[in-house]
Formats: C-alpha cells, structure tokens, sequence
C-alpha cells in the first residue's frame, strides 16, 4: 500500500511538473527562451556553477553540524558524499527513496540514534535553509518592492525579527538537543543562501540582463520557497511559473525570467547527476570522533 502511494504522489508531481511546463511554453514560444539560453556567456556560467556547488558544501557542513549534536560525527567528506548521492536521488529517482529519508536510513543503520532525532534534524536542517530565503527576500523586497502600506520597510523588518525569534522558540520548545548548534547552523544557513543569490547573479551576467538584478533577484528567491514545497519534480515547473508571474508583475522580460529559471535548474541537475556514482558504489560513512577518524 505504502509502494503504491509513493508511486501515485510520484505520477501525479510529474504530471503536474509537465502541466506547469506547458502552461509556460504556451505563453511564451519555447524558441524565445532558447534565443535567450544561446547567446549565454560560459565564463559567467561556469561561475554560477561554482557558487552552486559552493553552496552545496556548505549546506553539507551545515547538515553536519546537525548530525555531530545527536552524537553522530561524520567525517566531512563520507557527509559530503552522502549529501550528493540525496541530491542525486532527489532529482533522478523520484519513484524511489527520497534523498533526505535514504541519508536518514543510513544514519540510523549505522549509529546508535534515534530515528526521531534524526528525522528531527533534517526537517530543522531544511527549516532553517528556508528561514533565509524568507529574510533575504525580506531584505530585497525593502529595495524593490513600493510602500503599498506606510511603514512597509518597518513591518518587512519586523517579519525578520520575529521569524528568527519563532524559529528558535520552535527548537527551544521542541527539539532542545538541537539548540546548541542553533546559530552556527543559521550562519552556514545565511553564507549558503549568500552562496545562490552570487550563482544567480552570475546568470544574470552570463545572459547579459545588466537591469534591474535587486528584482529577478527577488524573485529568484520567491521561486527557491515555492519549489521547496512537495508539489512538483524538484521543482520543475513551479519556479518557471513564479518566473514568469514575477517578470509580469514587474515589467520585465518573461522569456529572459524563464531563461534563468532553466539555466539554474540545469546548474542543479548537472551538478545533482554526480551522485550517480554513489548510487552504484554506496559511500561507506567514516566517523571522526575527537580528532580520530573511525571506519
């Protein structure tokens, strides 16, 4: 029963990854996007390639600290592996086990922990991932956004402030064996978004917008929160949609919006697709404890 409604969520994340894909290419012609995609600069592209796996490092070290507070201390690299091979399941194995339940699996097959502990620490890891989009998008919408209330920057600011302060609350109330590495991991959180907000410039540069980069940086942001949601493939679909509603709504390009949807979406998948390696040599989990590294 279980096998079958993964199968069904599966089926029907694809058909609606495809429906919001035609819903964009009947809007635009898919040959005004390749018109946009052709012309990219590959320097600039292979630079937004790099602050993207930057960013994936960085999420791994973050994901780590996690795991080392419940008492499971992975070596960096074995959890780097591990964080590949859950991107790669993610986005290329959708029928199968998803990438955060396999890391789980493993690291309860392996450690002594509580399965709850560990679930507990991936949903705050991709928590606290989400917390800076929502900030930074805060911080953005200061700058690009007009006053539709008086005050509007005020309200934006306290938003921040008190997400912070619910968020730490929630861990304080719920999951207090996490909150010692609370704002170490809000720092790897922030420099990780940092990370892809410099990825998505990059491809701004390498498509050659030089206008208005607060605003499809925005909107790059608002379309990182709607794909985290579980309604589409990786979010294939869904951040083409808020692309091109953002471009719209702002009076920008739309087949330039969907353009750098693709070309990230693309980063994503080829960097996800050096997982494969892991799913056919699975990666064995060395343990560093007090400096000594265990096998």
């Amino acid at each position: 029963m279980g096998t079958s409604r993964k199968k069904i969520t599966t089926a029907l994340k694809i058909i609606f990854s495809l429906l919001l894909l035609y819903f964009i290419f009947t809007k635009i012609e898919p040959a005004k996007i390749w018109q946009v995609l052709k012309g990219s600069d590959p320097l600039y592209l292979l630079a937004a390639l790099l602050f993207f796996i930057v960013s994936k490092f960085l999420s791994a070290f973050r994901l780590n600290l996690f795991f080392h507070q419940l008492g499971v201390f992975l070596s960096q690299l074995s959890n780097l592996k591990l964080y590949l091979l859950g991107m790669f399941y993610n986005l290329f194995l959708p029928g199968g086990i998803g990438g955060d339940a396999y890391k789980g699996y493993l690291v309860c097959k392996k450690f002594e922990v509580k399965t709850k502990r560990v679930v507990a620490a991936l949903i705050i890891d991709r928590l606290s991932g989400m917390l800076l989009l929502f900030i930074y998008a805060c911080l953005l919408a200061m700058v690009t956004l007009p006053s539709f209330l008086p005050g509007f920057g005020i309200y934006l600011g306290f938003g921040i402030v008190l997400s912070i302060l619910v968020f730490w609350w929630l861990q304080k109330r719920y999951f207090t064996y996490l909150l010692p590495v609370f704002w170490p991991t809000l720092g790897y959180s922030a420099l990780v978004q940092l990370a892809q907000l410099a990825a998505a410039l990059f491809i701004l540069k390498a498509l050659a917008v030089d206008y208005a980069h607060a605003t499809y940086l925005l909107i790059f942001l608002l379309s990182s929160i709607v794909a985290v949601l579980p309604l589409t493939l990786g979010g294939i679909g869904s951040r083409e949609v808020v692309f091109y509603y953002g471009a719209l709504w702002f009076g920008l390009e739309e087949q330039t919006s969907v353009g750098i949807s693709m070309t990230f979406f693309l980063i994503t998948a080829m960097v996800s697709l050096g997982g494969v390696v892991y799913h056919f040599s699975k990666p064995e989990l060395e343990v560093v404890n007090r400096g000594v590294k265990k096998t």
